[in-house]
């Protein structure tokens, strides 16, 4: 049922920003916990960032201080403010909703968006 679509990626030289968007439909987006992933060439999938419900969030060390998630429960978006933008920051990256239904745990995920950060 439920969908993301995320957009915003692309090439961006070092230093620079780029802003991601994840649209979500189909579901009750302000109950879920919301995440931001990222996927390098020859890398497993990491965690960037996450924002509950309750509007607390987390960030991984590597981008703490750049990167900054956030969402608008009244467009159904979550966000993802990436500054300071650097080579490594290279990967596709995936917006994802986690959240439970009984006791089962469920995630849905969007398709990507490759975000290129080169000179």
């Amino acid at each position: 049922q439920v969908q993301l679509v995320e957009s915003g990626g692309g090439l961006v030289q070092p230093g620079g920003s780029l802003r991601l968007s994840c649209a979500v439909s189909g579901g009750a987006f302000s109950t879920y916990t919301m995440g931001w992933y990222r996927q390098a060439p020859g890398k497993q999938r990491e965690l960037v960032a996450r924002i509950f419900s309750t509007g607390s969030m987390y960030h991984a060390d590597s981008v703490k201080g750049r990167f900054t998630i956030s969402r608008d429960n009244a467009r159904n978006t979550v966000y993802l403010q990436m500054n300071s933008l650097k080579p490594e920051d290279t990967a596709v990256y995936y917006c994802n909703v986690f959240t439970t239904i009984g006791l089962s745990m469920r995630d849905y995920w969007g398709q990507g968006t490759q975000v290129t950060v080169s000179s």
